[in-house]
C-alpha cells in the first residue's frame, strides 16, 4: 500500500525583484527543520527555454502578449509541482513575484490559490521601499536610475502591482529586518498556525479555472 504522508508546509514569498525573497528562502532551506525544497521563480526560469524567457518572471506592463498564455500554463505547472511535493511530505519555499498586469487579466494568483486548496500555505508579502530596491539593483546588477535620474518604469510597475490585492498571512519589510529575522518570523508563524487564510480568501475572489490547453 502507498505510504501516507503528512502534508508538507508551503511558504510562498511574494515581492518585487531585489526585495530579498531569495535570501530569505535560502535561510529557510538551511535552518528550518525538515526537508525544504525551493520551487521559486529562479528555478523555473532556469528550466524555461531561452526563446520563452523570462517565463514566469515576465514583468508587469503587457510587454509580451504572445508569451502570456504560456505564462498561465507555467504557473499552473509550478503550483501543481508544489502541491505534489507537499503531498509527499516535503516542505516547499517559493520565491515569486505575482502580478496580474498583463495585456489582459489572467487571474493567475487566484487560480494558483485554488490549486492549493486544503494545503498548509503561508502567503508572505515581502515588502521593500523603492529607494532600497534601487540601491540593491545598483549593487547587484550595476543597473540603477535612468540618465534623467528617474526610476526605470519597469521597477515602478513591479512596485505598484506585485502586492495587488495585498492579502497576506504575514508581511515583512526587508529594509528593517534581516533575512534571518524574516525567517524567524516565518518559523514562529508556522509553529503557531501553519494553515494560513490568505490563499483561501484569494481563491474565493475568483472561481475561474485554468483554460483548457
Amino acid at each position: 500500500m502507498p505510504t501516507e504522508h503528512k502534508l508538507g508546509n508551503i511558504v510562498i514569498l511574494n515581492g518585487t525583484p531585489r526585495s530579498g525573497k531569495s535570501s530569505i528562502a535560502t535561510v529557510v532551506q538551511n535552518t528550518f527543520d525538515g526537508v525544504w525544497m525551493n520551487l521559486g521563480v529562479d528555478t523555473f526560469i532556469k528550466m524555461t527555454p531561452k526563446k520563452y524567457q523570462p517565463g514566469i518572471g515576465l514583468r508587469p506592463g503587457g510587454e509580451r502578449p504572445d508569451l502570456e498564455p504560456l505564462i498561465v500554463t507555467l504557473y499552473q505547472a509550478m503550483y501543481e509541482s508544489i502541491a505534489a511535493h507537499s503531498r509527499l511530505g516535503l516542505n516547499v519555499v517559493v520565491d515569486v513575484g505575482h502580478h496580474d498586469f498583463y495585456s489582459a487579466p489572467r487571474s493567475i494568483l487566484s487560480n494558483c490559490a485554488t490549486l492549493l486548496k486544503g494545503f498548509p500555505v503561508l502567503f508572505v508579502g515581502i515588502r521593500c521601499p523603492l529607494d532600497v530596491v534601487m540601491e540593491r539593483r545598483i549593487e547587484t546588477w550595476n543597473t540603477g536610475y535612468t540618465e534623467a535620474g528617474e526610476v526605470p518604469q519597469p521597477v515602478i510597475l513591479w512596485q505598484d502591482f506585485v502586492h495587488v490585492p495585498g492579502i497576506y498571512d504575514l508581511e515583512l519589510d526587508t529594509s528593517v529586518l534581516s533575512s534571518e529575522e524574516c525567517a524567524d518570523a516565518i518559523r514562529l508563524r508556522l509553529e503557531t498556525e501553519s494553515y494560513g487564510v490568505a490563499f483561501k480568501r484569494i481563491a474565493d475572489m475568483s472561481r475561474g479555472d485554468f483554460p483548457d490547453r
